[in-house]
């Protein structure tokens, strides 16, 4: 995607997810500050937008939707329909409209903006602050080969990017939506045990942080099954077989598995 393909990128909304977002596409070249506007109602995080990425402020909806051809929607699910129908009258056929809110499905999205819209939905994560997110997007009929094409390019540069159909969103949302909290959790974990073994907390700390990045970067780069990955670092009658049959006694994986499914099946209520 490139910035004559791109024309001007309009945020409804400027806070933390699309304050990466920005950050992502800028930094892979995507889009000029100047390319970049956006809607906020806080003056104090618009000036903050301002100051660090040197977008531009639209000063109303009227503006954003006739400046820009990309409309990112990073509102909140509970303002998006006071949200939608200010932009019904401004925003055409003409425009991708791209929604990273959670819960809000594709037909509420154009029952609010209008059937004519062109609308991929999103979920992204909250390791796309730095830039590492994992994001799935998910197109309604009318968007087109370019459209995905743009809208993949955008999410790749906070992470990584995939395409699915709508209904896997909620999986999605289970999966790496809510993955970062069951991660936080098992570092947190981690880190008590250090401690318990005798760690000077800081330290246990340092060490789990590396510990989950490394892992991470090992399975990625190596392209092999986590399975082989484990099995190379499981001696016989080792420290590491100790330690996983612990896990295993306590139902580390099938609780795992049944924390995915739940959020699961809660992203399903919640969009209902």
């Amino acid at each position: 995607m490139n910035r004559e393909q791109t024309q001007t990128i309009g945020f409804i909304g400027g806070g933390q997810m699309a304050e990466a977002l920005i950050k992502g596409i800028q930094s892979a070249g995507l889009a000029s500050p100047e390319q970049i506007m956006v809607v906020e109602p806080d003056s104090p995080r618009c000036d903050y937008l301002r100051k660090n990425y040197a977008v531009r402020i639209a000063p109303d909806s009227t503006a954003l939707a006739a400046g820009s051809r990309i409309l990112i929607l990073a509102v909140k699910p509970q303002i998006m329909d006071k949200v939608l129908a200010q932009y019904r009258g401004s925003v055409t056929g003409n425009h991708l409209v791209i929604s990273i809110a959670a819960g809000i499905t594709i037909d509420a999205l154009s029952a609010g903006l209008g059937d004519e819209v062109r609308i991929i939905r999103v979920m992204p994560n909250t390791p796309a602050l730095v830039l590492a997110g994992a994001s799935a997007l998910a197109p309604n009929t009318r968007v087109t080969a370019e459209d995905l094409v743009a809208a993949k390019a955008i999410f790749s540069a906070i992470g990584t990017c995939v395409e699915v159909s709508e209904p896997l969103l909620d999986a999605v949302t289970g999966l790496s939506g809510s993955g970062p909290g069951y991660v936080f959790a098992f570092i947190e974990a981690m880190v008590d045990g250090g401690v318990l073994a005798g760690l000077p907390r800081p330290i246990a700390e340092q060490l789990v942080l590396q510990t989950v990045l490394g892992t991470a970067k090992l399975a990625l780069e190596s392209g092999e099954h986590p399975a082989v990955l484990r099995g190379r670092v499981t001696s016989p009658g080792g420290t590491t077989i100790t330690g996983l049959r612990v896990l295993e006694e306590s139902g580390f994986r099938g609780a795992v598995m049944a924390a995915v499914q739940a959020a699961t099946e809660r992203s399903r209520e919640l969009g209902r």
